[in-house]
């Protein structure tokens, strides 16, 4: 097996609604209200999705959000320095839980 994710399976992600489909629709309705263009413009709005497409570590996500930002403009320097922005809190996140190693050494 080349890999674990395919895809071409994101064509399929509607069938994840198939055993809730009201819900399905409720969450897809919403997804699709968050992206529209409001006080950010959509351009904006992929390069946010993209990077926490790489924090999340969603293949099927980052397959998405790159074409999406790419056809809403974005340049591939914009795209990695939003890639870049997400993956320093992702750090900066662990870097912070040094906090509770420090406090048990100082206990002991």
């Amino acid at each position: 097996m080349a890999g674990y994710y395919h895809s071409e399976d994101l064509a399929r992600f509607g069938e994840v609604g198939g055993p809730q489909p009201k819900l399905f629709k409720m969450w897809l309705d919403w997804y699709n209200e968050c992206h529209q263009e409001g006080a950010l413009d959509k351009k904006t709005k992929a390069l946010i999705a993209l990077s926490v497409a790489h924090v999340l570590q969603c293949p099927y996500c980052i397959d998405a959000w790159t074409s999406s930002s790419q056809k809403e403009g974005a340049t591939p320097e914009q795209m990695a320095e939003a890639v870049h922005v997400g993956a320093s809190l992702r750090a900066g996140s662990s870097l912070v839980h040094h906090i509770q190693s420090l406090n048990v050494q100082a206990r002991e």
